[in-house]
């Protein structure tokens, strides 16, 4: 890695996870990742991550190369300094992020999952079902995760359900029935 690789983001800065480092792929010490963007060679258009630490922290790659790989959310990329494929193995399950300012703004109608996270949560018929805590991206679609009173609520994030995201007011409206 380069000096920059030692060089934190600024600590006060959100980060924003874009993807999940999987396996060493071949024999040039590429990485196959998980892509959470859409479509997923979004993430690509970022020349420079942010790695997460398992002691906690974040550390600077550069990206050199990177394509898709198979049908799916899969990329393979090139990091700069890594070679072979045990050079590759310090990254495999380590998070790709962005610091939240390094993002353009969505379109109208459209959120990053980050900011929405914190949100309290309310059906259409009015009932309280609590805060957004994190998402999961399933094949059939990502659902939300709320926790509150009534225990852990996921609600699916498809337009159908989701009514109204005001972030200012820290806010969501949801056509949901938290019973079914």
């Amino acid at each position: 890695m380069t000096d920059a690789a030692a060089t934190p983001p600024h600590h006060a800065e959100r980060m924003v996870i874009l993807g999940r480092l999987a396996a060493p792929w071949g024999i040039k010490g590429w990485l196959k990742v998980h892509s959470y963007t859409d479509p997923p060679t979004a993430l690509l258009d970022y020349p420079v991550w942010q790695l997460s630490r398992t002691g906690g922290g974040w550390e600077t790659v550069r990206v050199l190369s990177g394509r898709a790989h198979g049908a799916g959310r899969e990329l393979v990329v090139a990091l700069e300094g890594v070679l072979n494929p045990e050079d590759a193995r310090q990254y495999t399950s380590r998070e790709v992020g962005l610091p939240r300012s390094a993002l353009p703004v969505p379109p109208p109608g459209e959120y990053y999952w980050e900011d929405m996270v914190g949100c309290e949560v309310a059906t259409t018929a009015g009932a309280e079902l609590g805060v957004v805590s994190h998402f999961h991206d399933f094949p059939a679609g990502p659902v939300m995760a709320v926790r509150g009173a009534g225990g852990e609520h996921w609600v699916p994030l498809s337009p159908g359900h989701l009514k109204q995201v005001d972030l200012g007011q820290r806010r969501i409206v949801v056509d949901w029935n938290p019973e079914e």
